[in-house]
């Protein structure tokens, strides 16, 4: 049975954005997904629609799949189905995000080849800061945006950056938590083609930070 190792996640600074103030608890419950993963379940994807940050460069095969899809500059993460998929939780001020944009857009590049999609999704952020990333590191693959966090709150979010990997019926078959390792991705990216989940190994996985309203 494959492993992925969950890294440490990123603190993150208490955030202002648009008009909702969000601080940091640490050590919270992880949720649902990672209990699946350890038992190698695969567990449904929780669902959301987003309005495009950047449409990116999907290449001729994606394009034939999800044009349509993708035609309205939003994105359901239903109407996705029938591709893996490879969700990657990021913000712009977030430094472990930095040092992993460019494997991430070097993975793509050849993982688009072989029909996997990789979706940005970007959130508490400022659009401007937000393109400027995607400018600097040349990202060229789907990004889309959250406002607030509601979207990480329901995948369990731990902290920035995140990985989620999906099978083309749009369930979770592997997680990361923290900045992915070429070796990581790689494993993930096999395991949402074949729909055999990786196991999630969290004995070395640090405390996890997870955003959460202020009360």
């Amino acid at each position: 049975m494959r492993t992925l190792r969950l890294l440490v996640a990123v603190s993150l600074p208490v955030v202002l954005l648009a008009g909702v103030t969000y601080g940091l608890v640490a050590d919270a419950p992880r949720p649902t997904i990672d209990e699946a993963l350890a038992r190698s379940d695969a567990v449904e994807a929780p669902g959301f629609e987003l309005p495009v940050l950047r449409e990116g460069t999907l290449g001729p095969r994606l394009s034939r799949a999800l044009g349509r899809a993708l035609g309205d500059r939003r994105v359901a993460l239903e109407e996705l189905r029938g591709t893996p998929v490879v969700v990657n939780f990021w913000a712009s001020w977030c430094d472990p995000c930095r040092k992993e944009a460019p494997l991430l857009e070097r993975t793509w590049r050849t993982a688009r080849e072989s029909g996997v999609l990789f979706v940005g999704l970007n959130q508490q952020d400022f659009p401007g800061d937000a393109r400027r990333f995607l400018r600097e590191f040349g990202i060229s693959y789907l990004n889309v945006r959250d406002s607030g966090n509601e979207v990480a709150r329901r995948w369990g979010f731990a902290g920035l950056p995140e990985t989620f990997f999906l099978d083309a019926d749009g369930k979770v078959v592997a997680h990361i938590v923290g900045e992915a390792s070429a070796e990581e991705l790689r494993e993930g990216i096999e395991a949402a083609r074949s729909g055999r989940p990786a196991r999630v190994d969290r004995d070395g996985a640090g405390p996890a930070l997870e955003l959460k309203p202020v009360e």
